[in-house]
């Protein structure tokens, strides 16, 4: 047993001042990751910031007509609630498609986009990983890597961020609002989880003592479709090989708005800006998506084992893209 400290704070600051008084502390909202990561060993925490019960529960719209969504809101509700399933049809297809129904009514919003990486290296304490103990090694590179990195991947680390969720949100352009010891800021969701590099122990931005506190969505572009797909294994309870996110509005056959995201190819959630570029204002047809899928995939570098998560993510995007603008021109 590792003994470790217990704190319920009563507000955002009390929690945000225990987590910046110690380098070990983490703050617990569902435990769905984390305390997994106890279990395993890779995660030994001296104190835990239980943040499960503070006031960051409830999704309310903005006055420009987006949606803010608390840090605790539990994926199963943020699926079920009627201003994301009509606005951000993306976002509910996403959580859905993620977990089980029980760790979905467990699981939260600030949670989900902190969970670490499921590389079997990285969960596993008796092997080497630079994510978990940096300058060790990355013997996946040579060893099991099947389901891992194909995009922006380093010699230090090719895990893969798990996320359903935040594939979604970076197709939606939603900003992750953070409170610590020095004040507020805003991050887009597209910058707050990072790249390896060398140094792969970080996963996100985010600074010692900061707590995600909400997560804003701004208005749903007008008059575009969304829609989130994944592949993977088996048809439940397991991680994306390759998933995609889609945002896009067309008129008069062509594109007005493109916004994509892959899942289960990079160490964050990839947004597809090459793809994007060729995409908007271009001819909404299938040869067109593939060219503008295949301008985001050129970047791919795959390992021995995983060359075939492009050709998936290709079709995965170019049937999403597809299928959109079949439900646009219906309409």
């Amino acid at each position: 047993m590792k003994p470790f400290a217990y704190v319920r704070p009563g507000s955002v600051d009390e929690a945000v001042r225990a987590g910046a008084s110690d380098p070990t502390a983490r703050y617990l909202g569902g435990g769905t990751n984390l305390v997994d990561l106890m279990k395993l060993g890779v995660e030994s925490p001296g104190l835990l910031i239980d943040v499960s019960r503070l006031p960051l529960d409830q999704v309310s719209r903005t006055e420009d007509g987006g949606l803010r969504i608390g840090a605790a809101v539990r994926n199963s509700d943020l699926a079920a609630h009627p201003d994301v399933r009509g606005g951000y049809p993306v976002l509910t297809q996403a959580l859905l498609s993620g977990a089980s129904g029980q760790l979905r009514n467990t699981a939260t919003t600030g949670g989900n986009l902190l969970q670490r990486t499921r590389c079997p290296y990285f969960q596993d304490v008796s092997k080497p990983c630079n994510k978990r103990s940096p300058g060790s090694g990355c013997p996946a590179r040579e060893g099991v890597h099947r389901d891992l990195a194909v995009l922006g991947h380093s010699p230090d680390c090719v895990a893969t961020n798990p996320s359903d969720m935040a594939v979604a949100l970076a197709a939606l352009d939603a900003t992750v609002l953070l409170h610590g010891p020095e004040g507020e800021r805003t991050v887009p969701v597209t910058g707050f989880h990072r790249l390896p590099g060398d140094n792969p122990d970080q996963d996100t931005v985010i600074r010692p003592g900061e707590l995600i506190t909400e997560v804003v969505l701004p208005p749903p572009p007008a008059g575009a479709f969304s829609l989130y797909r994944k592949a993977r294994d088996r048809a439940s309870y397991a991680f994306a090989l390759a998933s995609v996110a889609a945002v896009v509005s067309v008129h008069d056959g062509r594109v007005e708005h493109a916004a994509l995201a892959f899942g289960g190819l990079a160490h964050r959630p990839w947004r597809a800006a090459a793809a994007e570029d060729v995409l908007r204002g271009g001819p909404a047809t299938e040869d067109a998506f593939a060219r503008a899928v295949d301008a985001e995939l050129a970047a791919a570098r795959p390992l021995r084992d995983n060359g075939f998560k492009v050709d998936l993510a290709r079709r995965l995007a170019v049937g999403a893209l597809a299928e959109l603008t079949s439900q646009a021109t219906a309409v």
